[in-house]
């Protein structure tokens, strides 16, 4: 993510969507099924971590818990959580080969820009080991647009982000739909794909 006004908004809403979000996402059973389909004492990387409570969630289950996020803010907030390693980067910044066990990227991914994503997947793929596990969680819809705070989200339908993991190189799994409130005050319906490099 590099859009200027959607980092400004994350930076100064940190301390909110940390407290909004802190109770659901350390129960989140997605996020215990990506520890469990992960090998003991894995390295993952939280990608768009927020203020680190997955990635915390991921350390305490025993796993080498990596985090990067483009909000100073949210990285502050993320190395202040035990066991968790977290530093400042864009999507654009991932790297590496055969890195790691598994990437979690839950609700991060949707802010880049549709004609960056092919991209960022193929350098997902590129960091996961053979057969890692990948998640990734995205407002369901069409088209690019900003909430009400002004962040910029670019919105999928199921088929076409099927479509795009799949074109990536990835094995698509199980999905999980839901809906729920943002940070805006609006609710959202969503999609949760697992995957396999």
């Amino acid at each position: 993510m590099s859009d200027a006004e959607t980092l400004r908004i994350y930076d100064d809403k940190a301390a909110d969507y940390a407290a909004q979000n802190q109770d659901y996402l350390s129960q989140d059973p997605r996020l215990h099924s990506f520890i469990t389909a992960c090998p003991t004492a894995g390295r993952v990387l939280d990608l768009g971590c927020g203020p680190g409570t997955s990635a915390a969630v991921m350390a305490a289950a025993g796993l080498q818990a990596d985090a990067m996020d483009a909000s100073s803010e949210m990285v502050t907030l993320a190395n202040a959580q035990e066991g968790v390693s977290a530093w400042q980067a864009t999507f654009s910044e991932i790297s590496g080969t055969a890195r790691y066990d598994g990437i979690w990227a839950n609700f991060s991914l949707l802010h880049a820009p549709r004609a960056d994503f092919p991209k960022h997947l193929a350098q997902i793929k590129q960091c996961l080991k053979p057969g890692g596990v990948f998640y990734i969680a995205l407002k369901l819809g069409k088209g690019e647009a900003r909430d009400a705070l002004g962040r910029l989200y670019t919105y999928f339908e199921e088929d076409d982000l099927k479509d795009q993991l799949m074109t990536a190189g990835f094995t698509v799994g199980d999905c999980a739909y839901g809906e729920s409130k943002g940070l805006d005050g609006t609710m959202a319906r969503w999609i949760s794909v697992a995957c396999h490099g």
